[in-house]
């Protein structure tokens, strides 16, 4: 018979494990605005482009089964690739970017990203852990990444996604200092972990919902291929693809406030 001891282990690590998980899945336990909460709260947009390139709402998310598709830490060798996946079934999605190694080294890719209609946003500098540093060191890693996709596009993003999904109250007043908005997630693939296209594409079809942000990463080899099998898949269950900001409107992205489906 389990002792009073062993009871208690058995409680606490499903506990710790759900915790875990849901730490995984959406970051840091902050205070968060979901897509259908900040629609309801904001009547009207602050008048900027939904994405460069492209004006007005594409679609009602009030209305449409909607879905956001989102990538991080590019853009890599693939991103090309990707967009004219993109191009060919007309869906506009967010490009979280990272600075060093990434966006000074592909300056056309990002060009292209806003081009096309795409929202080009902000992943750091180098990756690092946001919740880990001092507010200089916060200020760097956003701040460089805003000067250099500035410097191609001509825009600063007006978003971003900190590393691993941590945040706490210092990387949102830096990050409201900046004019960023945090932006989370509800379906991961966990691509870092497996070259396997179809499972990736399973493991997000399988969590994808209404007002869904998806995560998936355009640096590792098995997410592009996955990528027109995920689309097809979810617009044959009535899915509208849309960008971040869209999936927000007629709500602005407000700046410091984080947002999760």
């Amino acid at each position: 018979m389990p002792t009073r001891t062993h009871r208690s282990r058995a409680r606490v690590v499903p506990a710790l494990f759900a915790a875990s998980l849901a730490l995984l899945l959406g970051g840091c336990s902050v205070d968060s605005t979901s897509p259908a909460d900040a629609r309801a709260d904001a009547p009207k947009s602050d008048g900027k482009p939904l994405a460069s390139g492209r004006s007005g709402p594409a679609v009602d998310c009030g209305e449409a089964k909607c879905i956001a598709l989102t990538f991080d830490a590019g853009p890599g060798k693939d991103t090309p690739e990707l967009l004219d996946m993109l191009k060919k079934e007309d869906v506009h999605a967010t490009f979280f970017l990272l600075g060093k190694n990434h966006v000074l080294k592909h300056p056309d890719v990002v060009r292209r990203l806003a081009a096309e209609g795409h929202e080009v946003a902000n992943h750091t500098w180098t990756h690092k852990r946001l919740d880990q540093l001092d507010k200089d060191g916060i200020r760097e890693e956003l701040g460089r990444t805003q000067d250099a996709i500035a410097e191609i596009t001509g825009e600063k993003p007006r978003l971003m996604r900190p590393p691993q999904g941590r945040t706490d109250d210092e990387v949102t007043e830096v990050s409201k200092e900046l004019g960023l908005s945090q932006v989370l997630w509800s379906a991961t693939a966990k691509d870092y972990s497996t070259t396997d296209s179809e499972l990736i594409k399973k493991r997000i079809v399988d969590q994808a919902g209404r007002d869904g942000i998806i995560l998936l990463h355009d640096i590792y080899d098995g997410t592009v291929p996955a990528v027109p099998g995920i689309i097809a898949e979810l617009k044959k269950r009535g899915y509208t693809f849309v960008t971040v900001p869209e999936l927000l409107a007629p709500a602005a992205p407000e700046p410091g406030t984080v947002y999760r489906p």
